[in-house]
């Protein structure tokens, strides 16, 4: 955020830039782009691991006020989660279209945003080492926090769909490998390549939200169903909003796939 207000965004546009357009669709790239957002941001092993971390909640479940509460802080924990990823990805698209946008620079990679920060011939009189550095630290926080959540989403699958129980360091041993052999693999095949392997990420990103219908569907049925929540089931708006979401990301995703293959 420091980084940002010495950029000096034009806030007007900034914040038109959060009302949807047309381009969204019209423009591939954009669309690309939008839905990899969308993958890293609302992530689908995420829905599993936060349901699981509900559940670890200490809550006597025949006391409906304990189970409210529970839900309560659940969903409050969820939302303060979602809005400071919303945040960081927001502050990020700033400060790049900030400070390169129209500029005609080159610009175009993490490491190139990293190298220009203490460049003065390029973001000007706010350039800085220690603005370098602190871009690469929330990178890497970043990446850290992906990771750990990812291995924890891991351990959870495995012991709730099959089955499989192991010491907890074999489980997190085979998720990490799972998760880094194909990256390792991909820096190989490319030669440590940074563009492509960037847009590996890109593309890993944009799967993830092709993936997360996948999670949203059965989550939004399971907690809508009367049988199953009781008097906790999803309000009508509540339901009635994200069936409207999902079935926007649906349609944003197929499209998305149909482009790619040239039928539009």
């Amino acid at each position: 955020s420091y980084e940002v207000f010495l950029s000096g965004p034009n806030m007007p546009e900034l914040f038109a830039g959060y009302i949807p357009s047309t381009s969204i669709v019209t423009n591939k790239s954009m669309l690309y782009l939008a839905l990899g957002i969308v993958g890293a941001t609302v992530m689908p092993h995420d829905l599993f691991l936060g349901s699981s971390i509900s559940q670890t909640r200490r809550v006597d479940r025949k006391n409906r006020k304990n189970v409210a509460k529970a839900i309560k802080f659940s969903t409050i924990d969820s939302n303060i989660q979602l809005s400071l990823a919303f945040i960081v990805n927001s502050l990020l698209l700033v400060l790049g279209a900030a400070l390169f946008f129209g500029t005609n620079s080159s610009v175009g990679r993490f490491v190139d945003l990293f190298n220009a920060l203490q460049n003065s011939h390029v973001v000007g009189a706010i350039a800085s080492p220690i603005l370098s550095m602190l871009f690469a630290v929330a990178l890497l926080s970043s990446g850290q926090s992906s990771t750990i959540t990812g291995t924890l989403s891991g351990q959870i699958i495995m012991e709730g769909f099959i089955h499989l129980r192991m010491p907890l360091w074999a489980q997190r041993l085979i998720t990490r490998l799972l998760s880094v052999t194909p990256v390792l693999i991909f820096a190989i095949y490319y030669h440590g390549n940074e563009a492509k392997i960037e847009n590996l990420l890109t593309a890993s990103q944009v799967f993830l939200s092709i993936a997360l219908p996948f999670a949203i569907i059965p989550l939004v049925l399971f907690t809508s169903n009367k049988e199953l929540m009781g008097e906790f089931v999803n309000k009508p708006w509540v339901k009635y909003a994200a069936w409207v979401a999902t079935t926007v990301l649906v349609v944003l995703n197929v499209y998305l796939i149909l482009q790619t293959m040239g039928f539009f």
